[in-house]
């Protein structure tokens, strides 16, 4: 089903937000930085979800947080 897949890109995009977010931890001078580019990427996933289950609707059977 087309929603599985974009589902898993949205976790995808999540975790790419908690490795810079590690990262930021990591790396003092540029912090705010990526913590700003972090946020921004975990609600375009989010963003990315509530279109998917609005215009498509949720995967069959599974639990869209875990696609």
């Amino acid at each position: 089903m087309p929603s599985t897949a974009i589902f898993h890109e949205a976790r995808k995009l999540y975790d790419v937000s908690d490795r810079l977010d590690s990262l930021a931890d990591q790396h003092p001078l540029i912090t705010e930085a990526l913590i700003t580019i972090s946020g921004s990427i975990r609600s375009t996933a989010t963003l990315l979800e509530v279109l998917v289950v609005t215009k498509i609707g949720p995967p069959s059977g599974s639990d869209p947080t875990n696609a």
